[in-house]
């Protein structure tokens, strides 16, 4: 039976994945509450369609720092996915390639960057990094990834402790235990070229203190729900965010996009682009590289719909004016 949606390959991951992998990728902090409302909030949205346009022609093509995309739906950074395939890393990036889209690499990739770039050499590639304590070490590895040909760096910055994740104690999985972070101040800017985009902004005061700092984008992002609980959901979040930075940078999100309805809505209130976290890990855990494409097309071929019977031709088209917020 062909999997015909994004729910299709997170139960066929289940079901091949270990216990032990399965609840490391869906694993949230402590009840899982953020985990899930970051799905449920989108739900709470209802699209205002536009219908007396014509819509023979919808182009899905956008730009991200100067870049161009085939569509606003890229991958956000998730560590070890040789757990779901054996390539790894290496097949998600040719995935991304394939696409035309933005692939954000780990810190906690399990290939090696030159593996990444030399198996996708085309591929649009930012790297993702947790700030070290030690400032020699992130000038090294900041350099070897501008020497790699990385577009931007993304700095994770709502992790100075891990969250609390109950599976990961109960099956005592310690993946990430040598990650140390100091208080990130001003952004490594002293020490890269790159367009620095700060990963895990929540609120209105974080965001203006990210323009204030000078940097180029906003990722609007819970972790996924891994980090501190019972925190807004990133939808929920996004247009606090959206209006702090009053069109100075780029704003994008990660955390429960599982529709094109959804990529939509991220769009209309604000968003430039939406990064992919779990449903990439569940392609790759259906068929590597060619699971992942799969899963991009899905969302690609829904998103086109969205745009058509909203009456987007473009997605400069896509506006607020499509959102009506659900009285219930």
């Amino acid at each position: 039976m062909p999997l015909v949606c994004l729910t299709d390959f997170e139960a066929h991951a289940r079901e091949q994945l270990s216990k032990s992998t399965w609840d490391f990728i869906e694993g949230g902090a402590d009840d899982c509450l953020t985990r899930d409302d970051n799905i449920a909030a989108f739900k709470k949205i209802r699209l205002r369609p536009r219908y007396l346009k014509d819509v023979s022609k919808v182009d899905m093509r956008t730009t991200i720092q100067g870049e161009e995309i085939s569509t606003p739906i890229c991958i956000a950074p998730t560590g070890f996915h040789c757990l779901a395939w054996p390539d790894g890393e290496m097949s998600t990036a040719r995935a991304a390639q394939a696409a035309g889209i933005c692939y954000i690499t780990s810190t906690y990739a399990s290939c090696s960057l030159e593996d990444i770039v030399a198996t996708a050499p085309g591929g649009l590639r930012w790297f993702q990094l947790y700030v070290h304590p030690n400032r020699q070490l992130n000038k090294q590895l900041i350099q070897k990834v501008e020497s790699l040909g990385f577009k931007a760096l993304v700095i994770t910055v709502d992790a100075p402790k891990i969250g609390n994740r109950r599976h990961n104690i109960t099956n005592q999985v310690n993946l990430m235990k040598n990650l140390l972070l100091k208080d990130l101040g001003s952004p490594e800017k002293s020490i890269t070229r790159l367009p620095i985009i700060l990963k895990g902004i929540l609120t209105k005061e974080d965001a203006e203190l990210a323009v204030k700092h000078n940097v180029h984008g906003i990722i609007v992002s819970n972790h996924g729900g891994r980090q501190l609980d019972e925190v807004p959901a990133s939808i929920d979040a996004l247009t606090e965010v959206v209006a702090a930075v009053k069109g100075k940078i780029e704003v994008y999100l990660d955390g429960g996009v599982r529709t094109g309805n959804d990529v939509l809505k991220a769009l209309a209130l604000g968003a430039k682009c939406v990064f992919l976290g779990r449903p990439i890990l569940w392609g790759l855990a259906y068929k590597g590289e060619h699971g992942v494409e799969e899963v991009l097309n899905i969302l690609k071929n829904e998103f086109h719909t969205s745009m058509t019977l909203t009456g987007c031709r473009s997605v400069a088209e896509i506006s607020r004016d499509l959102i009506q917020f659900s009285r219930l």
